[in-house]
């Protein structure tokens, strides 16, 4: 997966500064975010493996996507097929989402707790957390019983974990040494 990152990085910059530079960034996330899923469509991978010529392997790509790609859009995917990288837009799609994540200084959040959040707790967990990473924050709320009580919160590679279950399994090992 890390090849295909380092394949895609250039082309999710390019689009990502050309979608600035147009003021068009929402209508680039869904043109990827739809290409990149007919990609991974398990016909269009055949399609896309088989040794068809580049300018009629974007033909056929650009006809499937039909009006969900601009013109530019469909530039993208003429570069993309000259090159062979067409298999890489799910990748571009996530970069490009990153990208625009970073640009807009939001930030999404995953909170697993052991019972259902209420919107005050919420708004507590998301006013501190944007205090705390100097960005917007978008809580995605989970719910597993397994950590009996408390929060875990995931942010980028920030992991704060605030779990009974993981304050009980640090006091068995402390126990053990």
């Amino acid at each position: 997966m890390s090849e295909l990152t380092t394949v895609a990085r250039p082309y999710a910059k390019a689009a990502f500064d050309y979608a600035v530079e147009q003021k068009a960034i929402q209508e680039w996330q869904d043109m990827l975010v739809f290409a990149g899923e007919v990609a991974k469509n398990d016909e269009m991978n055949l399609v896309l493996s088989s040794a068809m010529a580049s300018d009629k392997l974007a033909e056929l790509f650009a006809n499937v996507c039909g009006e969900q790609l601009d013109q530019a859009g469909q530039n993208l995917v003429n570069v993309l097929a000259e090159n062979g990288r067409l298999k890489a837009l799910p990748e571009i799609a996530v970069l490009f989402n990153q990208y625009k994540s970073d640009y807009e200084k939001e930030v999404d959040v995953e909170v697993t707790s052991a019972v259902k959040l209420t919107k005050k707790q919420q708004n507590e967990i998301s006013a501190s957390l944007e205090t705390r990473l100097a960005r917007k924050v978008k809580l995605n709320c989970n719910v597993d019983a397994a950590i009996v009580a408390g929060v875990i919160i995931k942010a980028g590679d920030t992991v704060i974990d605030g779990s009974v279950r993981s304050k009980l399994d640090r006091l068995t090992d402390a126990l053990q040494s």
